[in-house]
């Protein structure tokens, strides 16, 4: 008896102490202010001020990756003059307490103040970047959070340089360059376009879109603007809804540049100023919008169970980025396709040659796509010259198995359902009606839903293990054929990649299985002599005159010493696919055809 008393008040006190801590977080606030006074020294000032938390200590932390970039890019290592103040303007103690976290002895301060400067020089579509002509923030790498309150809501203040009149966010304004946010992930998520850009206007769906284009290039301004459209509209129609109130494109024009990376309600781009002057390069542009604009649904919203919510202080492992970045892959191209801008032999030429890269990459016999996906944050963005040897690419490979997951369901439903149907089950159940993310199993009883077939030995071989899927067996489905052009030729395999340097050859890779990895030609090796001439760049046709079965002597200079390898000559293995149709294709070959590539029915 006595101890249940003790009890009810202990749960009573804790009741009291839970409200005393809520209505605390709930007059807590967050506020940021970014300035940048001297742009052309790509200095970033940052301002965090965090009231109505009154704690010995505070740390705030600054993240160490980029969701979308699977990659620990060490963001910390551009922060400089850490320093902390109450709101007097007292100083408060603060020390660096590991690689990323600053902590602040704010000896119970109402209003703990945190400065510091960001360099910013690196114009990619993970990190920041600042100078005379503009600014551009991706919040990961130059806002820092105070742990424990990534939840808090806030305000940030933006301080456009002097002369600058345009911030292009996908945060809520309030005006004067005043943005909200609900909490850090969502700062985190909006980038920021900051100088004199052009903004245009479209919408889709009903829905405002904007696109914030920094930097000439040789576009036209409306056409571009109705043909994004047009892709935008094809990705809506995947899904049947568009779950935001309004989009931005930021688009940096560059002299040499190309990717994305997408946001919950906007995405960066950046390509070649004069990139859209060409069908390829324009047409290349619109995939690229296509990609980054599908992930709105594919990976912001419908997600593997490890991408959120984030820790942004370590890598987030998933062994599903074949399906986020690979199936998004898929759907690029084809919704430029089914909005008219590539014809359909252009668009199966595409496909032959994403299967030709895969089955031409010896790496795809060493490493399956479900562990390319788990490897990415140590090797898809740190290659080396055995890269090609021992990996595979996530993006094209799961961009393939994409292609026969839809002819899979095409032919089972006779060109009733498609991946479409996946994607769209996919998204409201996992997304909308549960919340969560979803696993491989999840990925894979969906296919089986919508399909109605059984797809144990699909999974087994094709996404956790290396064999090779008989193509022609899934692509008879449309009516089509995939033809090995290299079948039965005869060509030499030499199998190095070299480069010509100021008359010398040096050897930059060299493939497994090649005349030359067999013969024990390594990266880095400067090619001397082949048969006893020597060689510059006249290399080539050295090699073209190789025949199968010789055995060549090749002089080549490993750090400092001549050494003779005697390199056996092999057939040339390597493949190079297109498409032909059957003849007579079946009325549901003819109708699976002809709804995959858009076509009309009648």
């Amino acid at each position: 008896m006595h101890s249940k008393k003790r009890l009810t008040h202990s749960l009573l006190f804790f009741v009291f102490l839970s409200i005393g801590n809520a209505a605390s977080a709930l007059a807590a606030e967050l506020r940021y202010t970014l300035s940048m006074p001297e742009p052309h020294t790509h200095y970033f000032e940052v301002e965090a001020e965090l009231s109505g938390v009154k704690k010995n200590h505070i740390d705030f932390t600054l993240p160490v990756w980029a969701p979308g970039s699977y990659l620990v890019r060490e963001f910390a290592k551009n922060v400089e003059g850490f320093e902390a103040a109450d709101k007097e303007g007292k100083p408060l103690r603060s020390e660096k307490i590991d690689k990323n976290t600053w902590r602040v002895y704010s000896n119970k301060a109402d209003v703990v103040r945190a400065s510091y400067d960001v360099y910013a020089n690196e114009l990619t579509v993970r990190t920041s970047f600042l100078d005379a002509s503009h600014g551009y923030v991706n919040g990961t790498s130059v806002f820092m959070y105070p742990e424990g309150y990534q939840d808090l809501n806030g305000t940030l203040a933006v301080k456009p340089h002097k002369g600058w009149d345009k911030v292009s966010t996908g945060l809520k304004s309030t005006g004067n360059f005043t943005y909200t946010f609900p909490n850090y992930d969502i700062l985190a998520d909006s980038p920021l376009e900051i100088g004199n850009h052009e903004v245009y206007k479209f919408t889709t769906a009903g829905i405002p879109h904007e696109v914030a284009i920094y930097g000439e290039g040789n576009f036209d301004p409306k056409e571009l603007m109705a043909d994004m459209q047009q892709v935008t509209e094809q990705a809506v129609s995947v899904f049947g809804e568009l779950p935001v109130e309004r989009y931005l494109f930021i688009v940096h024009n560059l002299q040499r540049g190309g990717g994305g990376l997408e946001h919950l309600n906007s995405t960066t781009l950046q390509t070649s100023r004069w990139n859209y002057g060409t069908e390829a390069g324009y047409n290349g542009f619109l995939s690229l919008v296509a990609h980054e604009y599908f992930h709105l649904w594919n990976v912001k919203r419908l997600r593997p169970q490890p991408l959120g919510p984030f820790d942004y202080n370590q890598e987030n492992y998933t062994d599903l980025l074949w399906v986020s970045e690979g199936i998004t892959s898929y759907y690029d191209d084809l919704l430029v396709r089914r909005a008219g801008f590539t014809s359909p032999q252009r668009y199966l030429d595409i496909i032959a040659g994403s299967i030709t890269s895969v089955e031409s990459t010896p790496g795809n016999k060493v490493q399956t796509v479900a562990e390319a996906s788990f490897d990415a944050w140590i090797k898809y963005y740190r290659s080396n010259e055995n890269s090609r040897n021992a990996e595979v690419s996530y993006y094209t490979k799961g961009g393939v198995l994409g292609h026969l997951l839809n002819m899979e369901v095409m032919e089972a439903t006779k060109g009733e359902k498609s991946l479409d149907d996946v994607m769209r089950y996919m998204y409201e159940r996992y997304y909308k009606q549960l919340d969560r993310g979803f696993t491989e199993k999840e990925f894979k009883e969906a296919v089986e839903k919508v399909s109605g077939r059984n797809m144990d030995a699909f999974f087994r071989d094709f996404v956790n293990g290396t064999k090779t899927p008989d193509y022609n067996s899934y692509f008879d489905a449309a009516g089509l054929r995939l033809v090995n052009i290299n079948e039965g030729g005869k060509a030499a395999s030499w199998g190095a990649s070299t480069v010509v340097s100021d008359g010398r050859v040096l050897v930059r890779s060299v493939s497994r299985g090649g005349s030359a990895y067999e013969g024990g030609l390594n990266a880095n090796d400067e090619v001397v002599a082949i048969n006893g001439y020597r060689v510059g760049e006249d290399l080539d046709s050295f090699v073209n005159r190789l025949d199968i079965g010789d055995t060549t002597e090749v002089v080549v200079a490993r750090e400092g010493r001549l050494l003779t390898l005697h390199i056996p000559i092999l057939k040339d293995e390597s493949v190079r696919y297109r498409f032909e149709r059957v003849p007579n294709p079946s009325s549901v070959q003819q109708k699976v055809f002809n709804e995959w590539l858009a076509l009309d029915n009648s």
